[in-house]
Formats: C-alpha cells, sequence, structure tokens
C-alpha cells in the first residue's frame, strides 16, 4: 500500500470519528481506487485464444448526454418496458433521465431529493418501480411514472463504516445490495417494500471468503443475478474474484474464471444467455464472459480496452447494444478531486460487444 493510500485511509477514519459520512464516502472512494492502481490493477489477462482484440469490430459512440459541469455519473438503469434509461450522479445525487431516441438527458430526480445526495447504484424492476441507492445510508425506491419515493431502507443505526454500492432485483421481487466496505450483502424483500420503510438486512456475509485487502481497499462492488433467482454474482473489484450466492441454500464459491480476471470490475449485466458483460473502471475496459448454466464457471471471450471509456463504471445491455456510464472519475472527480477538467458527461453506446 503506497503512502497517499496510508493518508486516505486516516483521513477515512477522521472522517468517521467526526460522523461526517460525506466526505468518508469519498475518501473511501478515493482510498479503494488508489489501492487498485496500487496493486497493479492492469486490464485484465489476455482472452484465450479466438477472442477479438482491443476495439475489434466494437463500434463506441454516444448514446446521450447529461446536462451539468460536475455529474460524475456511476449507475445506469434501463426499462425494458418504457426503454426509458436513468442514470445517477455520484457527485450530487441527482438521477438523470433518458427517453428513447433523444440525445440529452434530462433531470428526474433533484440533487438532494428526499435528503440524499448522491446515487450509486441503480435498477428498474419488474414493476416498473426505480431502486437508487446511496452509499452513505441505504436505498431508496421511486415510481417512475411520477417521481415519488414509495420506500426507503438503511443500514442500522450505529453501523460506523459502510459503503452500499450495487444492486440486484431477483424475479421474485426480492432486491440484493452489496457493501463495498463491509463485504456483506443486504436484502430487501417484497414483503419488506410494501411496509415502506425499515432497517436493511444482512443477508449474506462474504468477508470469510475473500482474500486479504488493502486497508482502505474496496471488497464487493457489482452484483447481477440469473434470470431464474437461483444465485447471485458478485465481484471483488480489488482481488478480480467472482462470488457465486446460492439463493436457496446460501453456499458462497468463487466462481472459477478462465482467460482473465476482475480486477478493477464495477458494473456487471448478465443475459438470459448466460452472457456476463463487465465494466473494469480504472483499466477502461470492458469483458465479456459466457458462465456456465449453473454460475460456477466462466471463460474470457472479449475483451475491449479504449480511452473513449472515459472510467467506466457501470453498464447496461439492451436489444442491439451495451449502455456504458462514462464517469470521468479522474477529471476532477473523486479519483482526482484536485486536477482535471471534465468534459460533457456521456453515456457510451458500444454495438458488437
Amino acid at each position: 500500500m503506497t503512502r497517499k493510500t496510508v493518508e486516505m485511509v486516516e483521513t477515512v477514519e477522521t472522517a468517521m470519528k467526526t460522523n461526517n459520512m460525506a466526505a468518508a464516502k469519498k475518501s473511501f472512494l478515493v482510498a479503494a481506487l488508489a489501492g487498485t492502481l496500487a496493486l497493479g490493477a492492469a486490464a485484465p489477462a489476455p482472452a484465450l485464444a479466438g477472442a477479438q482484440g482491443p476495439a475489434g469490430d466494437a463500434r463506441i459512440s454516444t448514446a446521450f448526454s447529461l446536462p451539468g459541469a460536475k455529474v460524475y455519473p456511476e449507475g445506469i438503469a434501463a426499462d425494458p418496458r418504457t426503454r426509458t434509461v436513468y442514470v445517477g450522479s455520484y457527485a450530487d445525487g441527482t438521477v438523470y433521465r433518458a427517453r428513447p431516441g433523444r440525445a440529452d438527458a434530462e433531470v428526474f430526480l433533484p440533487s438532494g431529493t428526499d435528503g440524499r445526495h448522491t446515487a450509486n447504484g441503480l435498477r428498474v424492476d419488474a414493476l416498473g418501480r426505480l431502486w437508487v441507492t446511496d452509499s452513505t445510508a441505504g436505498v431508496a425506491v421511486y415510481d417512475t411514472a411520477t417521481g415519488t419515493r414509495l420506500a426507503h431502507f438503511e443500514v442500522a443505526a450505529g453501523t460506523p463504516a459502510r459503503f452500499v454500492n450495487d444492486l440486484t432485483v431477483t424475479p421474485d421481487g426480492t432486491a440484493y445490495l452489496t457493501d463495498s466496505i463491509r463485504g456483506v450483502i443486504y436484502r430487501v424483500t417484497p414483503r419488506q417494500l410494501a411496509a415502506g420503510s425499515g432497517v436493511l438486512t444482512e443477508a449474506y456475509d462474504l468477508t470469510p471468503a475473500l482474500r486479504p485487502r488493502p486497508a482502505g481497499a474496496f471488497s464487493l462492488n457489482g452484483i447481477t443475478s440469473d434470470r431464474a433467482g437461483r444465485y447471485l454474482l458478485t465481484v471483488d473489484m480489488t482481488a478480480g474474484d467472482l462470488y457465486r450466492v446460492d439463493l436457496r441454500t446460501g453456499a458462497i464459491r468463487r466462481v472459477a474464471l478462465t482467460g482473465g480476471d476482475l480486477k478493477a470490475a464495477d458494473g456487471l449485466d448478465l443475459a438470459p444467455d448466460g452472457t456476463l458483460r463487465v465494466a473494469h473502471n480504472v483499466t477502461n475496459t470492458l469483458t465479456r464472459w459466457q458462465l456456465r448454466a449453473d454460475g460456477t464457471r466462466a471463460r474470457l471471450t472479449r475483451t475491449i480496452t479504449d480511452p473513449s471509456l472515459q472510467i467506466p463504471t457501470t453498464l447496461a445491455h439492451v436489444p442491439g447494444r451495451t449502455l456504458v456510464v462514462r464517469s470521468q472519475f479522474d477529471k476532477g472527480g473523486p479519483m482526482d478531486p484536485g486536477t482535471g477538467t471534465p468534459t460533457t458527461f456521456t453515456v457510451a453506446s458500444v454495438r458488437g460487444f
């Protein structure tokens, strides 16, 4: 661990002691990303013979733009019913809405809505409700038609260090959320959702299974689930491991990866055919994997590394293309707050991936 990382961790601890969760949140992200870089996280290992190279025949363009000078987007969610796409700002919690066929997104939930000042993971469930995580607190659920908050759930009071990051919703309507600091997965059931509010339930503790990591480095980040609701997949971005959580038995196992690893992996997207798409943030890389039907093994089939991805934090595969969030976290954002000037914030469209 570098001296810079140590200093960041000390800043985090000071912020926690003073209950300055906003400062702590940003410090943890900087420390985690610095830790990833300190570990020498290069682009994932080359694919097996036959996999296509860096950009190959993939076509990267801009799907739509986000208004604002310092958006620093992180999460994305696509509503298959309406083809509307939602994007969340890590910097201030604004949630943007991109309507089909439009080149510019609009503000759907302004910064500070319901006291929320950050937006990390986003998902639209089968009933059209938008889930938005707040890394400092928990998750809120909104009506996509009106923007009304329908429910909210928070980490138990007195829990000092936390970073509620990403989420997935299984076919039975249960939401599962990762905590990048604590190494746990929270759960919100349909019954809890109907109640409207409550404490996030700790469903699975992956800490015993995770490899040791530098102080201040994140562990769990992106999370997804299979369409049958049998298991969850979540990534340890520092170690580059993928974990499978059996939703029937609770068994936790490391997925066997062939052809590469998942270092710096952030967002995950699992298609019904077993194609797993991954955004690797600091390496400007996207990888595609073929997952075995039972979710126990994955083979790397495609790697794209391109600076135009601008620190991709997550992705959503929609018919005909993959939408990738260009965070620009390294341009005056949480990766490097003091320097850099971001360009217009956009979401990329990647075809052929």
